[in-house]
């Protein structure tokens, strides 16, 4: 799978039927107030309206290599991109 040099945002998913599993993760980089960014992450079942995070950082540069983190870890865990083919 190809990404983004520096992507600002991500949505994944998780879905396995025989295990009832219905899962989203979704992030995205959000300018703060004070010159910041914020990583906001939102998760949970596919149709709910799931739990939110803020994780601050010094700057968007930062937040990106954060994204980037949480996305290779969530591939990992079996999530797939959304939107994108699968191979």
């Amino acid at each position: 799978m190809q990404m983004m040099l520096f992507p600002i945002s991500a949505r994944l998913h998780r879905i396995r039927p025989d295990r009832n599993e219905w899962r989203y993760y979704a992030m995205s980089i959000q300018p703060d107030l004070f010159g910041g960014a914020a990583l906001v992450r939102r998760w949970g079942r596919i149709g709910r309206p799931g739990r939110i995070q803020l994780d601050l950082h010094a700057d968007e540069g930062a937040a990106a290599n954060a994204l980037a983190a949480l996305v290779r870890r969530r591939l990992r865990r079996g999530y797939q991109p959304v939107g994108q083919p699968r191979d």
